[in-house]
């Protein structure tokens, strides 16, 4: 069974119970109607599994996912034609395409 929830503020979002999963699914819209982000939460309403960000024109600008809230892995950031590669460690930058950081650089959340 699945359990959609539609509210309306700042941004329109959808929120979904995904009870075969056990997650709750969200979609956020910028206010043209396009995707702003997607992804999931855990029953604790923290960020749990992939998330997806896009700009205003409905391109993807990052991904990655989360875990119980943190940061974890790799998580890919698009802008002007680049790509950023950039590997969490401990909800902290580990590395920023390959090249490992000593200091925690960003934790942008």
């Amino acid at each position: 069974m699945l359990l959609t929830i539609c509210t309306y503020g700042q941004k329109d979002k959808e929120l979904t119970l995904n009870e075969e999963t056990g997650l709750i699914e969200a979609v956020y819209y910028h206010d043209n109607g396009e995707i702003s982000q997607k992804g999931t939460f855990n029953l604790d309403r923290k960020l749990h599994g992939e998330w997806i960000s896009y700009n205003v024109e409905g391109i993807k600008i990052a991904q990655g996912s989360y875990e119980k809230g943190l940061r974890t892995g790799t998580w890919f950031f698009w802008s002007n034609n680049a790509m950023k590669k950039v590997e969490y460690s401990n909800n902290a930058v580990a590395s920023i395409n390959g090249v490992k950081s000593a200091t925690k650089l960003a934790d942008n959340h």
